[in-house]
């Protein structure tokens, strides 16, 4: 379409305002019949898309066609002042006049479906009903879906605000751009807390919005640390190795998992907590390691891909359990 208009017909042009110098509705009208055809087909294939049936990938299509449309429409003199753009001039007079409303036509319908698809987004990740288990503790595939598609549409940003600007409901272009990216991103934190990054977000959102899921991402880490960790450190510090009266193996007193517990697991594995104390230290030494052996055959397989994060975590871990299997080692080694 750019290159129909600003190079094939605006040559056409030239040539018919030379040709008929002096004439001016006949030379519209000789133009209009030459280019007619296929202006119309230019425009036909953008309305066939413009009424497609809608989907999130077509957005930046629509938004690149909308883009081009308005370009073609209006060019920017300075930062006040606007003129008209190739379409008007190109196709100026009574006989393209057909031509012109069409051209705009099409640039309101491809604004107004790039609004729609943008809802339908918004609704899709909201309702995103789909099943899949992340049981590698990587990024779920929806969260990596929709960051991808907030991170392309910040490459749409000017196009977006424009679209907001002339098709909007009079507010403030940067205001609604980031509402409805707020409102993404808040669909997508419902749908994944019903089922159980950033980017230069902060750049739309804002540093409070940012600060505030770190903090939510901070809280998900420690409760991971705390579920993924915390039976392994009870039995590093032989926590709830007591008897039914409340002494510990060592003697002194300990709160914790009762003995039975440990006595199960004991039992499942052929391991027998009675005996002389030497034996009873040999029974602790070798429940930890075959805790530890399957906590670390299931954790080495989960993936954290940000790497800060992924390092936080490993410190976090590193910082409470290496203390503790030191301690351990010290007294059951």
């Amino acid at each position: 379409m750019r290159i129909a208009v600003k190079l094939l017909f605006a040559g056409e042009r030239q040539v018919c305002d030379q040709i008929f110098q002096g004439f001016d509705s006949l030379s519209d009208q000789c133009f209009a019949q030459v280019t007619v055809s296929s202006v119309s087909m230019l425009l036909s294939f953008g309305d066939a898309i413009a009424r497609s049936k809608r989907s999130p990938e077509k957005l930046f299509v629509l938004l690149d066609m909308y883009q081009i449309m308005r370009e073609l429409h209006t060019e920017l003199m300075d930062s006040l002042r606007w003129r008209y753009g190739q379409i008007e001039t190109i196709f100026k007079g009574k006989a393209c006049v057909e031509i012109r409303d069409s051209a705009m036509g099409l640039t309101k319908r491809l604004a107004q479906t790039a609004q729609e698809t943008f809802g339908d987004f918004e609704e899709a990740v909201e309702k995103d009903a789909t099943k899949t288990d992340v049981l590698d503790g990587t990024v779920h595939p929806l969260t990596s879906y929709v960051i991808n598609y907030v991170k392309f549409l910040f490459d749409y940003q000017a196009t977006l605000k424009q679209l907001f600007l002339e098709f909007g409901n009079g507010d403030d272009s940067n205001s609604q751009l980031a509402s409805v990216t707020m409102r993404i991103m808040q669909a997508l934190q419902n749908n994944l807390e019903g089922k159980s990054k950033q980017s230069e977000a902060k750049d739309l959102l804002g540093d409070d919005w940012v600060q505030r899921h770190r903090r939510i991402v901070q809280q998900h880490a420690n409760l991971y640390k705390r579920t993924a960790w915390t039976k392994i450190l009870q039995t590093s510090s032989a926590q709830g190795l007591t008897s039914s009266g409340g002494g510990s193996l060592e003697g002194g007193n300990s709160s914790g998992v009762s003995r039975g517990l440990f006595k199960e697991s004991f039992q499942k594995s052929n391991v027998y907590i009675f005996g002389n104390d030497e034996l009873k230290k040999w029974n602790i030494f070798k429940m930890f390691t075959m805790q530890f052996d399957e906590l670390h055959q299931r954790q080495s397989q989960w993936t954290v891909p940000d790497t800060e994060l992924r390092e936080s975590l490993r410190l976090a871990v590193a910082e409470v359990l290496l203390p503790a299997y030191r301690s351990f080692l010290k007294r059951f080694g």
